[in-house]
């Protein structure tokens, strides 16, 4: 029955920005037991309860979406990061923990081939991000350059990470590193292609980058992994998540990136938000709020 509905569930969205085409693809999702202790932990577990009762979700459950992002320039196919791939089945210790990747099949839904994409851009180096890169030894995007956050990709070469790291570390290193070769490595303020800025988004990974999509005049923010669920992360920025690597900067990044998505009124793109993952922030009393998209990139 469960699975009747999910492909009932729409997976593909596309807008405009401008000139360029957008296009939110839920790579997968998964449904979660309990908005804590993952977010603030046992201390702030009564606060997490509170705000999810005061939004009308269950606190015990919710919906945990990976949505990578295309977007064609006119001139180029640029994906956002490539979901989980074929890593629950290759690796026993992510099966029940992440979902089988499908961005393959639903990038084909939607018109285009894995071939066709011209530049890959990992946001950061987790396995929900790096897991479609390769499947069975082989580049997924046979076609492809690839952009890393230089802080990202040298964070994750270097291997000094903690204990809970390792086993992600080893991935990166059997996903993404062989693709050196064929990358480009970004800082803050550095572009993609045109109308597309690399962002500073550090903390929840320590070189984490979000990406400014800008054309005529209308901008998409991109920011990754910067709010990890719509209520808490953006009501309560404050509340940390328990897979933020440095919490403090993750914490003081949500707070930068959510002023920023006020005062400059960004639209915004997250990959764990509800899908299609496309809102704007408002303020909210002393904090923020996630307000989805409706139809203002349709028209």
């Amino acid at each position: 029955m469960s699975r009747f509905f999910e492909e009932l569930q729409p997976a593909l969205y596309r807008i405009r920005l401008g000139r360029f085409e957008v296009t939110a693809i839920m790579d997968s999702k998964i449904v979660r037991d309990g908005l804590s202790p993952g977010h603030g932990g046992q201390a702030l577990a009564v606060d997490v309860q509170t705000l999810a009762h005061a939004n009308r979700i269950d606190p015990n459950r919710y919906e945990h979406p990976f949505i990578p992002t295309m977007v064609h320039t006119g001139k180029e196919l640029v994906l956002f990061d490539t979901g989980t791939g074929a890593l629950p089945s290759e690796h026993e210790r992510l099966r029940g923990g992440l979902p089988d990747g499908r961005l393959a099949e639903r990038m084909r839904q939607a018109g285009y081939q894995p071939q066709d994409v011209d530049i890959v851009v990992i946001t950061h180096g987790h396995p929900d991000h790096i897991g479609g890169l390769m499947e069975a030894g082989k580049p997924v995007f046979p076609n492809a350059r690839y952009i890393f956050g230089a802080a990202e990709f040298d964070f994750w070469k270097r291997g000094d990470v903690r204990e809970a790291r390792k086993f992600n570390r080893s991935l990166f290193m059997q996903l993404a590193a062989p693709l050196a070769d064929r990358a480009s490595f970004l800082n803050p303020g550095d572009e993609v292609v045109s109308g597309i800025l690399a962002v500073d988004a550090a903390g929840h990974s320590p070189g984490m980058m979000a990406y400014l999509i800008e054309s005529e005049g209308t901008r998409l923010l991109n920011w990754a992994d910067t709010c990890s669920h719509y209520v808490v992360s953006v009501q309560r920025p404050d509340i940390y998540l328990d897979v933020d690597d440095d919490k403090e900067m993750a914490a003081a990044t949500r707070k930068r990136m959510l002023d920023m998505a006020v005062t400059d009124e960004l639209f915004v793109i997250g990959y764990h938000m509800p899908f299609p993952g496309i809102g704007f922030v408002e303020r909210a009393h002393d904090g923020y709020r996630w307000i989805p998209h409706s139809y203002q990139l349709n028209l």
